[in-house]
């Protein structure tokens, strides 16, 4: 199983692994790669105060955010998730693998947000105005860095890719941010899909805002222990210890409404609670 789920690709999407971007990509103004890598301007004290000039990809970011939160009519979705299959699929796999090739959860939750999209395709599209245009290839925007070094490389056709694959695609984008070099193409491109992971700074949840002309975004919250209801009828205790993780799905409600939002977002729960069902 371990070696299935780190190299499988989907038969029916084999053949489309570089989708074409007038068919699977969605598309919207990026910040050049020029723009990402200029230096910025030293900061300027003032009277009581210090202004901190902004980089010419920090500005476009906060412009496309701040139209896109007053241009789509955002809601959102919000489920408790057990981790602990998930995690166990995950020191199954790490054990045939070598220590500089150990998987995170993050690629297997984007694995099986990926597959999540397979089940209800119509959250990852686009509002075109007159349309409502429908991807094939889940291309999913990663959110990579903080502050003004702040990136959404995209990670092209998910659902076709084995968790090792994106694996290695994540840390290519952490090292790349980290050293301010190798800014590739990715790093420029909008996908059909946009996931974060505030779990590393100890959120619980967040609400995050659309990227237009995407439809969906999806938080994702730290993993804790928790006592829940035991789910064993074999077992005598009524409760039981459990990992768990709070996941909140915005969406724009012109392309989303709530009951696809719903089995979007319980098909995520499914898959990350049921990991086997990743090969399917």
């Amino acid at each position: 199983i371990a070696a299935d789920v780190k190299e499988f690709v989907p038969s029916a999407a084999a053949a489309t692994t570089e989708p074409t971007a007038t068919t699977t990509t969605a598309s919207a103004p990026a910040p050049a790669q020029a723009a990402m890598a200029a230096p910025t301007a030293p900061p300027v004290a003032g009277a009581g105060y210090t202004d901190y000039p902004l980089s010419e990809s920090a500005k476009e970011i906060a412009a496309a955010l701040t139209h896109s939160k007053q241009n789509v009519p955002h809601y959102y979705l919000t489920v408790d998730i057990s981790m602990d299959a998930l995690l166990q699929m995950r020191a199954s796999l790490n054990e045939s693998l070598g220590e500089d090739e150990k998987l995170g959860t993050y690629e297997l939750l984007l694995k099986a947000a990926s597959a999540a999209m397979k089940a209800v395709p119509s959250a990852n599209a686009s509002w075109m105005d007159s349309v409502v245009r429908v991807y094939d290839s889940v291309d999913i925007n990663v959110v990579v860095g903080n502050g003004d070094a702040l990136y959404t490389p995209v990670m092209k056709n998910v659902g076709a890719r084995g968790v090792k694959s994106l694996s290695k695609d994540l840390n290519q984008f952490v090292a790349a941010v980290e050293q301010e070099s190798g800014l590739g193409q990715e790093f420029a491109s909008m996908g059909t899909f946009t996931v974060m992971n505030l779990g590393m700074y100890g959120i619980k949840s967040c609400a995050p805002i659309i990227r237009e002309p995407q439809a969906c975004a999806l938080a994702l919250g730290a993993m804790e222990n928790r006592i829940v209801p035991n789910d064993d009828e074999a077992s005598e205790e009524i409760y039981k210890e459990s990992v768990m993780l709070t996941a909140t799905l915005s969406c724009d409600h012109r392309v989303v409404d709530g009951a696809v939002g719903a089995g979007w977002l319980s098909a995520f729960k499914t898959h990350v609670e049921n990991p086997s069902t990743l090969l399917l």
